[in-house]
């Protein structure tokens, strides 16, 4: 079996919530050490929702899989130093951070660097200027929420429940980890790397073209559950059920008609408004009006089930509105029993399926997946193997109070 592809490689991490914490689960997942350092009794995510009737944090089971876990006394010098001593110890593969504190505190790159000239810190932040923002202000401080819902909604915000932008954020913070340590690999030199969840979002909506939408045509208005500038909506079954349909390219567009014999209906309102429908998703959309009604009486007459057989035997692009429970029991698609998830037994002391990456890699064997640590249950093989303290030492801390 070959070694996961990152193996050697280690991260300490002094962060809380999903950003950064989802940053090094995504290099643990590939083979990195990340060593997760902690307050003694939790950082404030430690009890973060959802947790189970005991009161553990399933969030922060999810988040922290298969990471070390080291406590430390944050509010003492002495405890200060030694997570100094552990960010910037020796080796060729450590030397980097991952983390979400402000810039100017203890942990600031500045700082750290001259104990170690090639460290690479990342840092998520909220704000490009250090100013305090989670997923969900930014959210709202770039105008999503008056994007989201329909007509309905009037001139109220629609959140949603989704943190895209952390997610989003962590993803790009991992990949311009390994940036940095490349560049270092090559150069020698070290990296402050900051990721604002604000400018994530910012280019995440410039590089999707609706930046230019807005300086050339002003706001985007809703449209409740339409796909913009396509063909796509809900629509209610016979039996109560509701679908997804999206048609954007011509193919999906053909079969789309095909499964619910309304080729020649379209036809007819192709002829009476001049155009043509097939090749063009953007008149689909701007028409939507038109051909709404036809989709939703031909949808409308039958069953979900009968939706499934057509839709599934033309190839259409759909989905059943489902709740999660219900995805998980009947898409073996979405199966826990899948190759990314293992049964493991956590530390709340509930067993349940947990995933590994994500990505499958061509000639490497998915590596299972790993519970969280315990909150310390690795604070003495951390201090005795990055730092090579004897077990006397690490006792003294223990009897001071500076770590658990």
């Amino acid at each position: 079996m070959m070694a996961p592809l990152l193996t050697g490689l280690r991260i300490i991490e002094c962060a809380s919530f999903i950003a950064a914490p989802s940053c090094a689960l995504h290099l643990r997942q590939l083979g990195a050490e990340v060593i997760r350092i902690d307050p003694i009794g939790g950082g404030p995510d430690f009890k973060r929702w959802p947790v189970s009737p005991g009161g553990d944090s399933f969030y922060w089971e999810g988040l922290n899989k298969g990471k070390k876990s080291i406590a430390i006394d944050f509010s003492r010098p002495e405890g200060r130093q030694l997570i100094t001593d552990l960010i910037t110890a020796p080796g060729a593969d450590g030397g980097i951070l991952v983390t979400n504190f402000p810039k100017d505190g203890f942990l600031a790159h500045e700082r750290l660097q001259k104990r170690r000239p090639d460290l690479i810190s990342v840092r998520v932040m909220g704000w490009s200027d250090g100013g305090s923002a989670v997923d969900y202000t930014v959210n709202a401080a770039i105008g999503i929420p008056y994007m989201t819902g329909g007509a309905e909604s009037g001139e109220n915000p629609v959140n949603h429940v989704l943190p895209a932008w952390d997610l989003l954020a962590g993803a790009y913070a991992a990949f311009t980890t390994l940036a940095a340590e490349r560049d270092r690999l090559r150069t020698g030199r070290g990296h402050e790397v900051t990721v604002p969840l604000s400018d994530v979002a910012l280019a995440a909506l410039a590089n999707t073209g609706q930046v230019a939408e807005v300086l050339t045509g002003g706001d985007r208005p809703r449209y409740g559950n339409a796909l913009f500038g396509a063909f796509g909506r809900d629509f209610a079954t016979a039996d109560g059920e509701r679908v997804m349909v999206v048609a954007i390219t011509p193919k999906q567009w053909t079969t789309l008609l095909a499964s619910l014999d309304l080729a020649a209906a379209v036809k007819d309102v192709e002829a009476r408004l001049g155009l043509s429908f097939e090749r063009d998703e953007g008149l689909r959309f701007v028409h939507r009006d038109a051909l709404f009604p036809l989709f939703e009486r031909a949808i409308g007459a039958l069953t979900l089930a009968q939706v499934r057989e057509r839709f599934d035997a033309q190839g259409v692009c759909w989905s059943p509105y489902r709740t999660l429970s219900q995805a998980l029991r009947e898409d073996p698609r979405l199966s826990l029993a899948g190759p990314m998830f293992t049964e493991l037994e956590h530390p709340s002391g509930h067993r349940y399926p947990a995933p590994g990456a994500a990505a499958a890699f061509s000639g490497v064997p998915r590596e299972p997946g790993v519970r969280a640590p315990r909150l310390g249950e690795h604070t003495d093989d951390v201090l005795a193997r990055v730092l090579d303290l004897p077990a006397s030492r690490i006792g003294e801390l223990h009897d001071a109070g500076l770590v658990r």
